[in-house]
């Protein structure tokens, strides 16, 4: 905790900070190329290091709903295809017939005022498996209801049990949660439903294997009993394990987001074992702080599960890697008027890009970027 201290002071006291221009356009003006962002020092704990990113300039956010506050507050709903009638407000909506169930597709509705805004690795549970959001995108006010596109992060359920879906729980996090990193890129970039389903696998299997080792055998036996993600990182023996790694980056960290307000703190790039591995980046200090919990808490649960390395990151290093987004290939997925979604591939990396094409926005509000 000291050296985390330590890193953070090290951070304010830093006068003359690296900076970079992103060199990639997807067309306008708009994206995250145009704005200038620099890099922290990084802060660590145990097997995992992030750099703190801050911007030059930042946008106006406040409008935007986030999934977590809309489950809560019951203004966005979200269930199994066939179940949506009756869940819409607005009477004038005509509701799209669903036939039934399936693995993955759920149907969701905005009933709320505000654009909701959806980040792929979200994880909802219920119905008839746990699933989690497949890529970034904008439901506007007054839409539709709109097939969902998910992954299934429980492969041994198919029975219904609740009707409608909710954040997963992971208890520090406030009750919300996000796909560590090697689960969310099987579902951004592989989405492959069977890749999913081996990382979540994977990651069951290696949890069990570290609570057999630092907890009572009831315990490892009962994060071992269910196939359910969710419910095997929302265990609260398995949280106590990740609370060890990332309370302390995230109490660091926010006291650098609080400190840095005015330099307007809006990302972080993460390292893991001494390897570069992600980065995730707002388009708003607002936004980072309504994710930065349960981000940290995803970051936290890779560290854990890694082997520990002495390999160290530099600044450089993760500048190079947030800076570097000229891809080989570009997919472009828009909805007039409401958002445009950008996949780049390029050597070593795939990166994402959001785009909010709503009045009076026309910015990027998040990227997302991971090694490969």
């Amino acid at each position: 905790m000291r050296r985390d201290m330590f890193a953070f002071l090290a951070a304010l006291a830093v006068v003359s900070l690296l900076s970079f221009s992103f060199a990639h356009s997807s067309g306008g003006d708009t994206t995250l190329h145009a704005s200038q962002y620099k890099l922290l020092p990084p802060i660590t704990q145990g097997n995992l290091t992030v750099f703190p990113v801050v911007a030059v300039t930042t946008h106006d956010t406040s409008e935007f709903l986030t999934l977590d506050e809309g489950l809560r507050s019951g203004d966005v709903v979200i269930t199994e295809a066939g179940r949506v009638a009756g869940l819409v407000r607005r009477p004038q909506v005509r509701v799209q017939s669903y036939s039934g169930a399936q693995v993955n597709q759920l149907v969701l509705v905005n009933n709320s005022k505000r654009p909701l805004l959806l980040l792929a690795g979200e994880i909802v549970t219920g119905g008839k498996q746990d699933r989690i959001i497949g890529k970034d995108r904008i439901v506007p006010v007054g839409a539709e209801p709109i097939d969902l596109n998910v992954f299934c992060v429980e492969p041994g359920r198919w029975t219904e049990q609740t009707a409608q879906f909710k954040p997963g729980s992971a208890g520090g996090a406030g009750g919300a949660f996000m796909a560590q990193p090697a689960v969310r890129a099987n579902a951004m970039g592989a989405k492959s439903q069977q890749q999913v389903w081996d990382a979540v696998n994977e990651n069951n299997r290696k949890t069990k294997e570290m609570m057999r080792l630092n907890a009572p055998p009831a315990v490892a036996e009962a994060v071992g009993g269910t196939t359910s993600y969710a419910q095997v990182m929302g265990n609260k023996d398995v949280q106590h394990e990740i609370d060890k790694v990332a309370a302390p980056i995230a109490q660091s960290y926010e006291r650098v987001i609080r400190e840095l307000r005015d330099r307007k703190a809006v990302g972080v790039v993460v390292a893991v074992g001494g390897r570069i591995i992600w980065a995730d980046i707002f388009a708003s200090t607002e936004l980072l702080q309504k994710y930065w919990p349960k981000l940290a808490r995803s970051y936290a649960a890779e560290a854990m599960l890694q082997h520990a390395s002495k390999s160290a990151v530099e600044v450089a290093d993760a500048e190079q890697f947030l800076a570097k987004l000229e891809g080989r290939h570009e997919v472009v997925d828009s909805e007039p008027g409401v958002y445009r979604h950008t996949e780049i591939s390029g050597d070593g990396f795939k990166a994402f890009e959001l785009t909010s094409l709503l009045p009076k926005t026309g910015f990027d509000l998040h990227l997302a970027k991971m090694s490969q």
